[in-house]
């Protein structure tokens, strides 16, 4: 049977100034905004994004503008899932909680799955949130390798 993974023969480049989701289950929102502080002056550089009361809460703490989608129990997820497969989000901060089963979860899983897939930073915690802010890449142009969907599409008719 043939491999049924698109090849990564495309690429794209992240911009300097990334298009950044930030996404925190309820029991991780506090910690979120508290990294969020730390990084403010970062993150003003950058387009923010965010679920719900998580992109409320941002905004008021950080006095950054941070457009809101749906919460994600009521989509918000998918609608972040959907930019990374259109190629407009750049970097994905997910503090999600692992001790909490969500409603939500194979939304979750499926989020996870495209950033995966796209070639997506992802930080889901504060540790690795920490690294990818203090990497140089952060602030630059970043190429990146991406699945060739016109490829896998045309292989599969």
């Amino acid at each position: 049977m043939a491999d049924q993974r698109p090849t990564r023969h495309a690429s794209r480049v992240l911009p300097a100034r990334k298009r950044i989701a930030l996404v925190a289950h309820d029991a991780k929102k506090d910690e979120l905004v508290g990294w969020a502080g730390k990084w403010r002056e970062t993150l003003s550089r950058h387009s923010l994004l965010g679920t719900g009361t998580t992109a409320k809460r941002l905004a008021d703490a950080l006095g950054l503008e941070v457009e809101g989608v749906m919460s994600g129990p009521l989509g918000g997820d998918q609608q972040i899932g959907a930019r990374i497969s259109e190629q407009r989000l750049d970097v994905l901060v997910f503090f999600w909680d692992p001790f909490s089963p969500q409603p939500h979860d194979p939304d979750v899983k499926a989020l996870l799955r495209l950033a995966a897939l796209w070639n997506v930073p992802v930080g889901t915690n504060v540790a690795t949130a920490d690294f990818m802010f203090e990497a140089p890449s952060m602030s630059m142009d970043y190429p990146i390798a991406i699945p060739d969907a016109h490829e896998w599409v045309a292989s599969r008719t």
